[in-house]
């Protein structure tokens, strides 16, 4: 009942932020409420504050006892929602897929069906000695993604 009507806030409070997602939701044995949330602009301290006060503000503590974090998705946490890829459009991403292949390349395109990664690789001449430059593209399926993760260079 309680893990309900949190979620019931939480959708609520989503629903006025349009660009704000949910990444993840769980409310343990304890009653700590854990959220994580994800922006399609990124999200700001301001963006937590907002979530939390949507829920926290609801509550009532007499009634129920209960702690809450409000987190954003982080930049090392694996990609899990569709429009997640689509915001990190131009980055360089990691991937694995469920037929345990990995590639990483920039992401140029994402839809609703799949993503579309592009990289140069060396290869030996066709005809000749040496390597030339080639640029590869690899179509992935979401449900061929079993793990995601922008890969951070500095």
């Amino acid at each position: 009942m309680f893990k309900e009507t949190v979620k019931n806030l939480l959708e609520e409070g989503l629903n006025h932020r349009k660009d704000l997602f949910l990444i993840d939701f769980d409310v343990l044995p304890d009653n700590t409420i854990k959220v994580i949330i994800d922006g399609d602009n990124g999200v700001l301290v301001d963006d937590c504050i907002f979530i939390s006060r949507a829920i926290e503000n609801n509550l009532d503590r007499e009634e129920q006892d209960f702690s809450l974090e409000v987190l954003s998705a982080g930049a090392t946490a694996p990609l899990v929602e569709k429009r997640q890829y689509k915001k990190n459009i131009g980055r360089t991403l990691k991937v694995n897929t469920t037929d345990n292949k990995v590639h990483e390349g920039t992401l140029v395109n994402a839809n609703d069906d799949h993503v579309l990664l592009e990289w140069k690789t060396r290869e030996a001449k066709p005809v000749g000695k040496g390597k030339i430059t080639v640029k590869k593209q690899a179509e992935i399926a979401y449900d061929a993604i079993s793990k995601a993760q922008v890969v951070i260079k500095f």
